[in-house]
């Protein structure tokens, strides 16, 4: 007897009259609207909020690896300072040697 939509019955041969869907029929499409609008507004802030996220951490690792690369940076500046003053330090002791 209903194919199709099962709210909706199939009009029969002896009633002339055309079928209309319930006020509470059409209650139950709104309030489906509304959820399925609000779901997807929920789904959306969450893969927002999910690609944030990775933005941020994506950003800690940066830092953390230019942090590290400015320490070593710092490390090689004060080696290369320090074998510097030693160099300069021996070169003047050999010329007070050769004096």
């Amino acid at each position: 007897m209903h194919e199709g939509n099962p709210i909706i019955p199939k009009k029969e041969k002896g009633n002339p009259m055309a079928f209309t869907p319930s006020k509470d029929y059409k209650r139950r499409e709104r309030e489906q609207r509304k959820m399925d609008k609000r779901r997807e507004r929920e789904e959306a802030k969450n893969e927002k909020l999910a690609a944030e996220k990775v933005e941020a951490e994506l950003a800690a690792e940066e830092a953390a690896k230019k942090a590290e690369a400015d320490r070593e940076a710092q490390i090689e500046a004060d080696f290369e300072a320090e074998f510097a003053a030693e160099l300069k330090a021996e070169m003047e002791e050999k010329k007070k040697n050769e004096n």
